[in-house]
């Protein structure tokens, strides 16, 4: 009987040491940080070092950037366990959260873009100049060619590229499939690119990244003609890991929050994504993203 005590014991034993092992928090010594996937990949790259090297000054760890393939490859990499900070569209953090539900690993916002004072953004539906479509309810029975109009979205997880812009057609009674053909083309910019050159009569993309076309003359105006605005949108949400040390979400959530314009560190990093600085966000200030989603039968 003692003996069996004695085993018990050290069973018993050996079991809290797994369970204390097996809840170790993640602190890895090389962070990888996911960027949303919306332009060219290396451009991305490039105009982020800035954020590598202050990233890597503040949290006393080496940064690898990642740019996935596209939207469901980064929620993957997320789900898995591949990346620990990622900076996600509206949407796409939405679906990548609805997934990791019951699961092993969890995710929380902690930080969202600030542009003019707002943590929010705008979709924006463009339309060839040539289309003939003065409006968005011009969609709805209009024929090119013959045909049904084609509108061209960006990745089917993005917000301001997806859901959005889809969501103001149906609020005019514009339907997919019924009214219009729909064609994904991966990113903002090439929804732009074709609906400028004929290639779809009408696209929807985030209105920032349509501006910044404009303005770097990648988009010509006169070729151009926008439809109408969403309501304003949650802005782009940065998103770590839950399981990470909690001093370490602590440094990540400060180095992120202490970023302003107008100093050093501040404007060589908050250049690329045209902002002011982050403030901080929670999980249910995307609810509004989840309404959307459901309104248009978005998938998570």
């Amino acid at each position: 009987m003692k003996v069996l005590k004695t085993v018990a014991g050290l069973l018993v034993a050996g079991l809290t040491t797994f369970v204390a092992v097996s809840a170790v928090a993640h602190n890895p010594e090389k962070l990888k940080v996911a960027l949303l996937p919306d332009e060219n990949a290396a451009t991305i790259i490039q105009d982020n070092k800035p954020l590598q090297a202050y990233l890597e000054k503040k949290l006393g760890k080496k940064i690898e950037l990642v740019v996935t393939t596209d939207y469901s490859s980064m929620i993957e990499a997320m789900r898995f366990g591949r990346i620990d900070v990622a900076y996600f569209g509206p949407a796409s953090y939405t679906i990548a959260k609805d997934k990791m539900k019951g699961g092993d690993l969890d995710i929380q916002p902690f930080a969202a873009r600030l542009k003019g004072g707002s943590p929010t953004y705008q979709s924006v539906l463009i339309a060839n100049a040539e289309a003939g479509i003065e409006k968005i309810e011009d969609i709805k029975g209009k024929k090119i060619k013959g045909k049904k109009v084609e509108v061209a979205f960006g990745d089917q997880a993005s917000t301001s590229s997806h859901f959005a812009p889809k969501y103001m057609m149906l609020l005019k009674g514009v339907k997919p499939g019924t009214d219009y053909k729909q064609n994904f083309l991966g990113t903002h910019d090439a929804v732009a690119v074709n609906v400028q050159r004929g290639n779809a009569q009408v696209g929807g993309l985030s209105r920032p990244i349509f501006e910044r076309l404009v303005k770097k003359g990648t988009i010509d105006s006169a070729k151009v003609k926008v439809l109408g605005y969403s309501d304003p949108l949650p802005q782009y949400p940065w998103v770590m890991r839950t399981d990470l040390d909690a001093g370490l979400q602590k440094s990540i959530r400060e180095a992120f929050l202490s970023l302003k314009k107008g100093t050093e560190d501040g404007d060589k990093v908050l250049k690329p994504f045209k902002a002011d600085g982050f403030a901080e966000i929670k999980d249910a200030d995307y609810d509004i993203i989840r309404d959307i989603r459901k309104f248009v039968g978005g998938k998570s």
